[in-house]
């Protein structure tokens, strides 16, 4: 029979586990709760979150990069903008340079429904992020960033 070893580093990870793995069940339960209140599917939502992370950064999304990041066809991908756009919850926008690249703009509509459903949501997480240094946030951040590291690999070798 296995038993887990049972020093106290050991009993702090397994915590740390239990914690990542409620935080991410508790993540999927809000983005049920937001495509099922406005007719989403959830891959839908992960799309519009590529869209926006990429736009924010200034580097927006082509359907083609979506299929990527979604890990799905481009035929998938395409379904996907086209049911956001349907929403209102993205756009294509031709490329300035390019006329021919289209990118994926969040779309005003969708963004105003996203502050709406998630404004609480990034209020309460900036609140709890102030009760931490700068040092601790950046260990955090190194934390989740190795995690969601392991985490690809182990999916790339899936």
């Amino acid at each position: 029979m296995y038993r887990p070893r049972d020093t106290p580093r050991d009993r702090r990870e397994r915590e740390i586990v239990d914690e990542l793995r409620d935080l991410v069940g508790v993540s999927e339960r809000i983005a049920h709760a937001f495509a099922a209140r406005h007719g989403l599917h959830p891959t839908d939502l992960q799309a519009l979150i590529h869209v926006m992370r990429r736009e924010v950064a200034g580097e927006p999304l082509t359907a083609g990069e979506l299929a990527g990041l979604l890990d799905v066809t481009t035929g998938a991908a395409t379904g996907v903008v086209d049911r956001l756009e349907r929403h209102g919850h993205l756009r294509r926008d031709r490329g300035d340079t390019d006329r021919r690249k289209v990118f994926l703009r969040y779309g005003e509509p969708g963004m105003a429904l996203a502050q709406e459903f998630f404004g609480p949501l990034g209020r309460r997480s900036g609140a709890m992020m102030e009760q931490f240094d700068d040092a601790e946030l950046d260990t955090v951040h190194r934390f989740l960033s190795a995690m969601r590291h392991a985490f690809e690999e182990h999916h790339r070798e899936l």
